[in-house]
C-alpha cells in the first residue's frame, strides 16, 4: 500500500489553500509591478561608457573622453531617424507632422534618463501620433514615425535594464495593438500589429542574446579574479614555505652552534668561575628556548592548516623565569605588581607576556647596561603594563635594530582593540605603556 502525501500552499491568513496557478499569477503580477510601475518615472541617467577595451585604449586622451559618450550619441542618432521618418511618413500636413516629429525625437531622448518612463510616454504618443494622420489607408496602429519610435525605445530600454522588463514591455505593446486592431482598426485598409510584434521581437532577442552574453563573460572575469587570488595566495604559501626552510637551514644551525659551544665553553677553560659558567648556562639555555620558538613559529608559517601545539603558551605567571634569563643577560630589571592578581584570558596573558618580552629585549639592545623596571597593573577594566629603561652607559655599543620589534607589540595591542604609547623619555631611556581591556564576563569566564 503506498501513501501519496499532497502539498499544498495555504495562505498566511488562513482560508482555502491556493492553486499553483493561482501563485504564478501572483508571482506575474508582481514582478510586472516591480519592472513597469515601481518607480517607473525614477531618475536613471545613461552612464558612460568604459573606454578600456583593446581599441578605446589606443586613443588619445582627448578622443577617449569623448567616446565615453558614444552610447548617447547613438541613442540621440536613432531619435533623429524617428525624426525623419515622422516628418516624411505620418501624414496630416506639415504641423502635425512636426508636433510628431518631436514627440519622437523627445521619447527617445527620454530613455537616456528614465527608461521605463519612456516606455509609457511611447506607448501613450502612439494613439496621439495616429490621431494626427489623416489617411485612413495608412498603417495603424503604428504610422511610420510611431513604428520606428517604439522600436527604438524597446530595444534602448531592454538594453538598459533586463531581460523580464523587456518581455513585459513587449507583452503590454502587443496588448495594445490587438485591442486598437479589434476596437479601432475596422476603417484601416492595413493593420501592422504582427509585422510590428515580429520585428520587434527580434530585436528584443538579440538584446537578451547580448544580456546573456554580457552577464556570462562578467561571471568568466569574476570567476578569473577569484582565480587569480587563489592562485597569488598559494603563490605565497609557497614561498612562506620557502622562507620557512631557509630561515630553518639558517637559523636553527647557527642556534645549535651557539648552544653546543655555550655547553663545551666550559670545558675549556680549567677552574672556569662560577659566574662564567653560569653566564655559559644562560646562554645555551635561551639558545635551546629560541630554537623551540623557533620550530613552533616555522610550523606556522609552512602549514596552512597548522594546529596550535599541546604545550602551553607562556603567561604573566613564567614571567619571573623570563626576568631571571633578562638579568643573567646583564639587564637589572626590577617588577612591580598593583592590583589583585587573577587569572585573565589566555590571549591577554600571551600578548602580555610577548610585550613585556619584547620590551626587554630591546633594552638589552638598544639601552645595554641601563636598568630596566616592568610595572604590571591588575584594575578593574583590564590589565596595564609599563616597561621602562634608563639610558645606555656607553660602555657597550647598542646592537640596530629594524623597528619590527615594537610594530609587533602594535600588532598584539590592536589585535586586543587595547591602547599602546612607545616613546622616549626625557633622561634618554624609553619607555612603553600598554592597556589591555579585559571584558568583565571574559574575566569571570576565564577564572571559573
Amino acid at each position: 500500500m503506498t501513501e501519496t502525501t499532497q502539498t499544498q500552499t495555504t495562505p498566511p491568513s488562513g482560508g482555502r489553500p491556493r492553486s499553483p496557478e493561482f501563485q504564478l499569477a501572483m508571482d506575474a503580477s508582481r514582478g510586472l509591478r516591480q519592472d513597469l510601475f515601481h518607480d517607473a518615472f525614477a531618475f536613471r541617467p545613461l552612464p558612460k561608457m568604459r573606454v578600456d577595451g583593446p581599441l578605446t585604449r589606443r586613443l588619445p586622451p582627448r578622443l577617449r573622453e569623448q567616446a565615453t559618450r558614444t552610447p548617447h550619441a547613438l541613442v540621440a542618432l536613432a531619435g533623429g531617424v524617428a525624426l525623419l521618418i515622422s516628418l516624411a511618413g505620418n501624414g496630416g500636413g506639415d504641423l502635425p507632422q512636426l508636433l510628431t516629429g518631436l514627440l519622437a525625437l523627445g521619447t527617445i531622448l527620454l530613455t537616456l534618463l528614465r527608461p521605463v518612463g519612456a516606455f509609457w510616454v511611447s506607448l501613450a504618443v502612439t494613439p496621439v501620433t495616429a490621431l494626427f494622420g489623416n489617411d485612413w489607408g495608412s498603417d495603424w496602429p503604428w504610422l511610420p514615425g510611431a513604428f520606428a519610435t517604439q522600436l527604438i525605445v524597446l530595444t534602448v530600454v531592454a538594453l538598459r535594464t533586463r531581460p523580464r522588463t523587456a518581455a513585459w514591455m513587449w507583452a503590454l505593446t502587443a496588448a495594445y495593438g490587438l485591442f486598437a486592431e479589434v476596437f479601432f482598426g475596422g476603417s484601416h485598409y492595413y493593420t501592422n500589429t504582427m509585422p510590428f510584434l515580429f520585428v520587434s521581437a527580434l530585436a528584443l532577442l538579440v538584446v537578451t542574446v547580448w544580456h546573456v552574453r554580457h552577464d556570462a563573460a562578467q561571471k568568466v572575469t569574476a570567476q578569473e579574479t577569484v582565480t587569480a587570488h587563489e592562485r597569488s595566495k598559494r603563490t605565497l604559501l609557497e614561498e612562506r614555505t620557502t622562507i620557512a626552510r631557509e630561515l630553518h637551514d639558517v637559523v636553527a644551525h647557527h642556534m645549535s652552534v651557539v648552544a653546543i659551544q655555550a655547553e663545551a665553553a666550559p670545558y675549556r677553560v680549567e677552574n672556569p668561575p662560577p659566574e662564567l659558567e653560569y653566564a655559559f648556562a644562560v646562554i645555551r639555555e635561551n639558545a635551546v628556548i629560541a630554537l623551540s620558538e623557533l620550530r613552533r613559529v616555522l610550523g606556522v608559517v609552512r602549514a596552512e592548516d597548522y594546529e596550535a601545539p599541546d604545550a602551553p603558551q607562556p603567561t604573566l605567571a613564567d614571567l619571573d623565569r623570563l626576568l631571571e634569563n633578562v638579568r643573567g643577560a646583564g639587564l637589572a630589571v626590577d617588577k612591580t605588581v598593583t592590583g589583585a592578581v587573577r587569572e585573565l584570558p589566555q590571549g591577554v596573558e600571551l600578548s602580555a607576556y610577548r610585550i613585556v618580552q619584547e620590551a626587554l629585549s630591546n633594552s638589552l639592545r638598544h639601552a645595554p647596561g641601563a636598568a630596566a623596571k616592568v610595572e604590571i597593573g591588575y584594575v578593574l577594566g583590564g590589565l596595564g603594563l609599563r616597561i621602562v629603561n634608563g639610558p645606555a652607559t656607553g660602555l657597550v655599543k647598542p646592537s640596530p635594530g629594524a623597528g619590527h620589534g615594537i610594530t609587533g607589540m602594535r600588532e598584539r595591542v590592536s589585535m586586543l582593540d587595547g591602547e599602546m604609547t612607545a616613546a622616549a623619555t626625557d633622561d634618554g631611556g624609553y619607555e612603553v605603556t600598554v592597556f589591555l581591556p579585559v571584558p568583565a564576563t571574559a574575566a569571570t569566564e576565564d577564572s571559573a
